[in-house]
């Protein structure tokens, strides 16, 4: 009989607190928003209402049937407090309305112990979307979407970019190395 030097699968420690199973579903859920958040971001350089609303809708109609309520209740919190915070670095400058809010509805579906982590997802998703931003818009690749505001911007970034990325690749992570 052959023996694994893995070990079991079954038996390994999950890297994240947000159970898998919800984390699939959210996963499933929010990825057409946060691809709508992208898209919207870099063709207008905006992030719609109706997208960070959407969201919230996700949070609450798929976290009321995968997650206890008590937890679902807590989770409401981190959108306060994200939202605050946006309200304050916006009002300094550093960031947009848009992505405060965006920044905002995402909050509720990352667990406190792993927010360390989705904060350094998200300054790799930023630095990798900048890079990547900056590149193309200096080639001729910038011409498969000639009308995308983004481009013409110098001094911004659109930070939508890489928040709805860093959600997405968290929850898809969390589907699968989820507690």
């Amino acid at each position: 009989m052959l023996q694994s030097t893995a070990g079991d699968l079954s038996q390994m420690t999950p890297l994240f607190a947000l159970p898998a199973t919800a984390a699939f579903w959210f996963f499933l859920a929010s990825l057409p928003v946060c691809f709508w958040v992208v898209l919207s971001d870099l063709r207008a350089m905006r992030i719609p209402n109706l997208s960070v609303l959407a969201l919230v809708a996700v949070f609450l109609l798929v976290g009321i049937l995968v997650l206890p309520v008590s937890v679902l209740l807590g989770q409401l919190l981190n959108l306060i407090v994200v939202l605050l915070l946006g309200i304050v670095l916006n009002a300094a400058g550093a960031f947009g309305a848009g992505d405060a809010k965006f920044a905002a509805a995402a909050a509720p579906f990352v667990m406190l112990a792993d927010v360390g982590f989705v904060l350094m997802l998200l300054a790799l998703t930023l630095l990798a979307g900048f890079l990547t931003h900056r590149l193309v818009a200096r080639t001729r690749l910038r011409d498969l979407a000639p009308g995308w505001e983004s481009w013409q911007r110098k001094k911004d970034f659109p930070m939508g970019l890489s928040l709805g990325s860093a959600l997405s690749i968290y929850l898809g992570l969390a589907a699968v190395y989820g507690s």
